[in-house]
């Protein structure tokens, strides 16, 4: 597998983990982000859609190439027989937090850290909206956690790692997990999933070329 990302990306992050945990053969293909290289057309080529990440699984026969964290998790899981849905009614539940995740989580908290921390403006007139929307998510998942040691399932599936693929920055985003105790227990718990790495340990920055993983 070659995974196009970088460090700074928590949808990179996503199937990067997945990887990582699943024990793959796999490597990261460093995205340039803030040099502008997702909107440049030998990137368009790879992806339309001018984003990180995409995987590409190669194959003895063909290539698959895809993007969209969600679609590449599913994909995964289903390629490993891992972090998946057991039954119909699991598949059902992670896609709707993959899907809460993607619209109502990731959206508005990727975006809040990038103008606090990586573009530097924390003074943004769209901060406290932002804010207000991704506390919103934080409340909508600790109440769901209550009780439960994983999002979909008795197991942790890929759901939980789509979920989780921002919140190890608690200081860039602006947020204390101790205000969200299920939230923060249950990241603890990821932690101590085998494999598991921060993204900085995964994936070079976007930044700088030279950066390499340690």
């Amino acid at each position: 597998f070659t995974l196009y990302g970088f460090s700074e990306s928590g949808n990179s992050y996503k199937p990067a983990l997945m990887l990582e945990l699943c024990k793959a053969d796999w490597e990261i293909r460093r995205v340039a982000y803030f040099a502008g290289e997702t909107r440049q057309p030998e990137y368009r080529e790879i992806n339309v859609m001018g984003e990180a990440p995409v995987l590409v699984h190669h194959m003895e026969d063909k290539e698959e190439t895809l993007s969209q964290s969600g679609v590449i998790l599913l994909y995964l899981a289903r390629h490993f027989r891992k972090f998946a849905p057991k039954t119909e009614a699991e598949e059902y539940e992670v896609l709707r937090w993959i899907l809460f995740d993607n619209h109502k989580l990731t959206s508005y908290t990727a975006t809040l850290r990038f103008l606090r921390t990586l573009a530097g403006k924390p003074d943004d007139p769209t901060v406290p909206f932002l804010e207000a929307r991704a506390l919103g998510a934080f409340k909508v998942l600790d109440t769901h956690l209550a009780g439960r040691d994983w999002v979909a399932a008795p197991r942790p599936t890929i759901a939980d790692l789509s979920l989780c693929g921002y919140l190890f920055w608690p200081d860039e985003i602006g947020v204390h997990w101790n205000d969200y105790p299920n939230i923060r227990d249950w990241l603890d718990r990821i932690t101590l999933l085998p494999g598991w790495k921060m993204p900085e340990a995964l994936m070079p920055s976007g930044r700088n070329p030279d950066t390499a993983v340690a």
